[in-house]
């Protein structure tokens, strides 16, 4: 899993990848004769953090093949974020679908994968912060990229049901948000089904 490079990141790790390949192994000190070591361990830092290289046992790092990098930058990962959150949140509208339909209905490709999600308005700063230091963009209300996102849906307060180890609308809302739309038919068929028509 591999997350977008600022400029002087991915200059270099071109440098690395075109000197060393992905099976070579170097030091940091590669970059000794082209940066400072102050901006060395910078670099060597965030390419680890980034994933684009990996570091051996001796010392020694190597590239990740710049194709697995590329791919990496749309893994999916909120679905892990998610879990390590501190404060409430319930997933809502086609996400809440999505979870309550076990993906019969499913919203998101490599492409474009967003999440929406209700969280208090006092907690909106906090999952800001929370999905930036995850490198995964999010918008109040509105708002779309390429990728994974999410939108935050700010509420006074919250009410949620746990579903697959997530916080969720609850199903008797989340079906009437798929009897709202053609859409989300095959997804609504399926929540009726499986937990009948009165849920």
């Amino acid at each position: 899993m591999a997350i977008a490079l600022p400029q002087y990141g991915l200059k270099a790790y071109a440098v690395l990848y075109a000197r060393y390949g992905a099976k070579e192994a170097f030091r940091q000190s590669a970059l000794e004769w082209i940066v400072s070591t102050s901006m060395k361990k910078k670099i060597f830092a965030l390419l680890l953090k980034s994933g684009w290289i990996k570091k051996d046992k001796d010392n020694t790092y190597r590239c990740i093949n710049p194709s697995v990098a590329i791919r990496g930058l749309l893994d999916f990962r909120v679905p892990l974020a998610i879990k390590t959150a501190k404060r409430p949140y319930a997933f809502t509208g086609a996400s809440a679908v999505e979870i309550w339909s076990d993906y019969a209905y499913m919203q998101r490709g490599m492409e474009k994968s967003p999440y929406y999600m209700k969280v208090l308005q006092k907690d909106v700063h906090y999952w800001k912060d929370f999905f930036s230091s995850k490198e995964i963009p999010s918008y109040t209300s509105s708002g779309s990229t390429i990728g994974e996102y999410i939108i935050l849906v700010p509420v006074t307060s919250l009410s949620s049901e746990e579903k697959d180890g997530f916080r969720v609308d609850g199903l008797k809302e989340s079906i009437a948000f798929a009897h709202s739309n053609e859409i989300y038919a095959y997804a609504s068929s399926y929540m009726e089904r499986k937990y009948g028509a009165a849920a």
